[in-house]
């Protein structure tokens, strides 16, 4: 845990570094093309269920969950704006979270971090969902790797519980 956690910031330090240019122009992007604002923070969990503010850029029209709630996105979401769907294919939307590597409420690699609200319900549904929590939670991961934003909750917890089992460097 010692050598990951020093992995993590050494290299979120420096990804910072290279890709700052880049987070600006995003941001400015964003801003330009939709109202709101560009960094979107959300309380999600981690190791322990503590929770923390994930960040991400906004990839969604602001106040998209405003009449609805909590709600999981889907492959081709009406919520997702031009620019957020540039975004999140490139993978790009997750750049934020290097921030929240450097603070250490997440790690490079590690179970991605849910909303407590679907934390819940899916602790209900899949018993050995809590399992995920045994370690700190990832900007990827093998559920990442290995699925797609559709993945189903069991098999990404499938993914995760590989990871956890085998978790290293």
């Amino acid at each position: 845990r010692f050598f990951k956690r020093a992995f993590d910031i050494i290299f979120s330090f420096l990804a910072i570094v290279i890709t700052l240019p880049l987070m600006l122009f995003i941001a400015c992007l964003i801003k330009l093309t939709s109202p709101g604002k560009a960094i979107y923070r959300q309380t999600r969990l981690t190791a322990k269920n503590r929770q923390f503010n994930v960040l991400k850029f906004r990839t969604m029209h602001e106040g998209s969950e405003d009449n609805t709630g909590p709600i999981l996105s889907e492959v081709n979401d009406s919520r997702i704006t031009r620019v957020g769907r540039v975004l999140r294919n490139s993978r790009l939307d997750e750049l934020p979270q290097l921030f929240n590597v450097l603070r250490g409420d997440m790690s490079f690699v590690g179970p991605r971090p849910e909303r407590p609200f679907f934390v819940e319900q899916f602790s209900k549904e899949i018993p050995e969902y809590s399992h995920r929590y045994l370690v700190k939670a990832g900007i990827t991961g093998y559920a990442q790797i290995h699925g797609k934003y559709d993945t189903s909750p069991v098999d990404k917890l499938k993914y995760d519980l590989i990871y956890i089992k085998d978790y290293n460097l």
